[in-house]
C-alpha cells in the first residue's frame, strides 16, 4: 500500500535549514490504522502532507500501491491526491456558503459524476451519518461534531483508499471527539487505510499501530 525509502525534506528558516524528515522509512499495508504521535516540529505534519501528496520530497522514494508518486508530475500527483486520498482536518475547511449536501457532493462534480448519481450517494452517506436532516444546512448552523462528520463524509464520498487526519477532535468536545474517532474506525473497518496525527494521548492509542517521530525521525513503531 504504502513504502517509505528514505525520505528527505528540508526547509530553509532564515539563515538555517530544518530537517522535518530525515532519511524517514515507512511500510504499510492496505486496511491498517496507525497513529502519529510526537512533539511539535517532530515532522508529524511534513510526513502527513508527503503521503497527502501535498508537498514533494527533496530525495527519496514514495510508493503508493505499486506506483512512485516521486517520479510523477504536478498533474500527476493531484490526479492521484484525487483518485486515491481523503482529507480530514482539525479546522474542517467546509464551503461556508454551501450546505451540508452540497459540500459532501463537491468532490463528485469535480470528478464529472452525473447529478442523479451524486444525489443518491451524497443522500445515503448523509443518512448513514445521521445528518439528512441537516443537509440544507450551512456550516455556521451545525455543532462542531456535525461540521466534522460533514468533513468526513466529503473526504471518504469517492471511496479513497487512504484516509490521512490531522488533529481530527482538536477543536471538539470529548463526546464529539469520541464520535468523530469512532466513524473513523468505522470506514477503517471497511478497508480504508487510517492514518491519525494527533497530540491526545488516548486517541494514538486506540490505533493498532502507534507511531512516534523527533526530529523528522521514526523513533518508535509499536504495533509494526
Amino acid at each position: 500500500m504504502i513504502r517509505l525509502v528514505n525520505l528527505c525534506k528540508r526547509y530553509q528558516l532564515g539563515e538555517g535549514v530544518v530537517t522535518a524528515l530525515d532519511n524517514f522509512n515507512l511500510q504499510v499495508e492496505k486496511g491498517e490504522y496507525l497513529s502519529v504521535m510526537g512533539p511539535s516540529g517532530s515532522g508529524k505534519s511534513t510526513l502527513l502532507n508527503m503521503l497527502g501528496l501535498l508537498d514533494t520530497v527533496d530525495s527519496g522514494e514514495y510508493w503508493l500501491n505499486d506506483l512512485c508518486m516521486s517520479t510523477l508530475s504536478e498533474e500527476g500527483l493531484a490526479a492521484e491526491r484525487n483518485r486515491q486520498i481523503g482529507f480530514v482536518f482539525q479546522a474542517y475547511h467546509l464551503i461556508e456558503r454551501m450546505n451540508a449536501r452540497e459540500n459532501v457532493e463537491l468532490p463528485l462534480i469535480l470528478t464529472g459524476i452525473p447529478s442523479a448519481q451524486r444525489q443518491k450517494k451524497v443522500d445515503e452517506l448523509l443518512d448513514r451519518l445521521g445528518l439528512l436532516d441537516r443537509a440544507d444546512h450551512k456550516p455556521h448552523q451545525l455543532s462542531g461534531g456535525q461540521r466534522q462528520r460533514i468533513a468526513i463524509a466529503r473526504a471518504v464520498i469517492r471511496r479513497p483508499s487512504l484516509l490521512l487526519a490531522d488533529e481530527p477532535t482538536g477543536n471538539l468536545d470529548s463526546h464529539s471527539g469520541t464520535a468523530v474517532i469512532e466513524l473513523l474506525e468505522e470506514l477503517n473497518a471497511e478497508g480504508i487505510t487510517l492514518l491519525i496525527v494527533t497530540h491526545d494521548p488516548a486517541i494514538g492509542e486506540r490505533a493498532k499501530r502507534c507511531l512516534r517521530m523527533c526530529d523528522g525521525r521514526l523513533v518508535s513503531d509499536r504495533g509494526g
